[in-house]
């Protein structure tokens, strides 16, 4: 497909900017150009026909089924679109007085304290950008305290294998060093293996409950009392917060500090569709060094903005991605509490009748009850056929459905991590489940064709060794 920069012609242009509303101000001559950008120049009818067709060939959730495993890609209800769309939400500026801003304020108080009341914790900051940002957020919160207490030997992080990528990321960005405990023969932590790596070192526990291959940790509070017996604090990770949400809390499992996803549990739109949110939750003992600050009401019954005392800092420009909090704050609100443990309970439903009625086509990394997502192992199918869970995954897409997640957790070898979520009907599931079943009788038959699909996409199978080595990220005209 062409770049827009390929299409239109000199000349070529439209006016769609409104008539100027404010004193028009000459630019100073030491400041303008002295060659025009190298922008496109195309009509009107082009920039309309050349977005739709780029439009064609994207796939997001309203699409179809988009199963992928850790990530909750569950439909964006309108409504919340509408909300966050609101002028009193859209053209404010975040530099406005409070009082010019209360319904905001407002906004941001009631999000903040139900996501208090969903996770079990005392404060919530929504400055975070990210997942990742959250998790970076948490551990310099830990490490705060932990200076402050005078307590800096402390300076190791306890990371599950089983743990998502960020985690040993975000806790070297922040200073500390990353150990390394295996899971157990049940895909849970290895007490034994914890109580081994804790000491007057640790700092904390970096962990997601239900973890990355979807099982629900029977052990969990006997893990955290671990840690805390040994000093140290204990992170939750959110990710997987979408299964258990109004049925039981991080912080009655122990946890001090979390982040939770508003572009996963929370329905605002994730990846392209962004931008995300981490908002970071702690106990009461942590809270005076939260970044950014927090919404209030003072003693007249007016919205106030508040600062830590001892805050780490701001982690982002003023409130965060405030409509994105919107988005959130409307999702909660349209389900109420008893919508909130009826969405996590249709999560781990989906989930569960997914992998029963796959479970005797692939084989499952851990065959027992999962939460909201379940991991299958294709390596018995690789060495029966030579087809690989990237085939299948890509094969997948021929049938017009995103894949499950590839390789993901890395304890299992030729993974497909398969999250359903509560917003796909029954009717979907079983396409789904009769599509991954071709799939593996197509890998028994033709696996040569398999291996070379998807063969009715409008981009076929990449050299993605060649893309990750040899990226071409800049468009570069004929002419230069």
């Amino acid at each position: 497909m062409e770049l827009i920069y390929e299409i239109g012609g000199t000349g070529r242009g439209l006016d769609l900017l409104p008539e100027c509303d404010v004193e028009v101000t000459e630019m100073p001559e030491s400041l303008k150009r002295n060659t025009m950008p190298g922008l496109a120049e195309v009509s009107e009818t082009e920039i309309s026909r050349h977005y739709t067709r780029l439009a064609g060939r994207s796939y997001g959730i309203n699409n179809g089924f988009y199963p992928l495993g850790s990530c909750t890609m569950k439909y964006n209800p309108k409504v919340n679109e509408a909300a966050s769309a609101l002028p009193g939400f859209t053209m404010i500026h975040p530099l406005q007085s409070e009082k010019s801003i209360q319904g905001c304020l407002k906004v941001i108080k009631d999000l903040s304290d139900d996501l208090c009341e969903i996770c079990g914790m005392d404060s919530f900051s929504l400055q975070p950008a990210a997942g990742a940002h959250g998790e970076l957020t948490g551990l310099l919160l830990i490490k705060a305290y932990l200076r402050e207490k005078g307590e800096t030997n402390r300076t190791k992080i306890i990371v599950p294998d089983s743990a998502h990528g960020t985690n040993p990321a975000s806790a070297v960005m922040s200073g500390f060093t990353v150990v390394n405990v295996p899971s157990g023969s049940d895909g849970c932590v290895d007490l034994e293996a914890l109580k081994a790596a804790v000491g007057d070192d640790t700092a904390g526990l970096m962990l997601t409950n239900p973890n990355t291959v979807g099982l629900f940790d029977k052990n969990i509070k006997a893990v955290t009392d671990i840690v805390h017996d040994a000093g140290g604090l204990c992170y939750y990770d959110g990710a997987n917060l979408n299964a258990i949400m109004g049925i039981c809390r991080p912080g009655d499992m122990g946890f001090d500090v979390v982040h939770v996803n508003l572009h996963k549990t929370f329905s605002t739109p994730h990846g392209g569709g962004g931008p995300g949110s981490g908002p970071v939750g702690c106990k009461a003992f942590l809270s005076d060094h939260m970044p950014g600050g927090s919404a209030d009401i003072d003693k007249d019954g007016n919205y106030i903005w508040k600062k830590a005392s001892k805050s780490i800092g701001d982690m982002k420009g003023f409130h965060g991605n405030f409509l994105v909090a919107v988005k959130a704050l409307s999702y909660i609100l349209s389900l109420g509490r008893d919508g909130i443990v009826k969405t996590a309970q249709n999560a781990v439903l989906n989930a569960n009748y997914m992998r029963v009625a796959l479970k005797d086509t692939f084989d499952m990394a851990y065959d027992e009850t999962c939460m909201h997502e379940f991991v299958m192992d294709l390596g018995s199918l690789k060495e029966e056929t030579g087809c690989a869970a990237i085939d299948v995954a890509k094969g997948l897409l021929d049938m017009k459905m995103h894949p499950p997640t590839m390789y993901f957790p890395l304890i299992v070898h030729e993974a497909l991590m398969a999250e359903p979520t509560e917003t796909e009907p029954r009717e979907m599931l079983d396409l789904a489940v009769e599509n991954l079943k071709k799939l593996k009788e197509m890998a028994q038959k033709e696996p040569e064709s398999l291996h070379s699909a998807p063969h009715d996409t409008c981009v076929g199978r990449p050299d993605e060794v060649k893309a990750a080595r040899n990226p071409v990220v800049r468009f570069v005209r004929k002419e230069d």
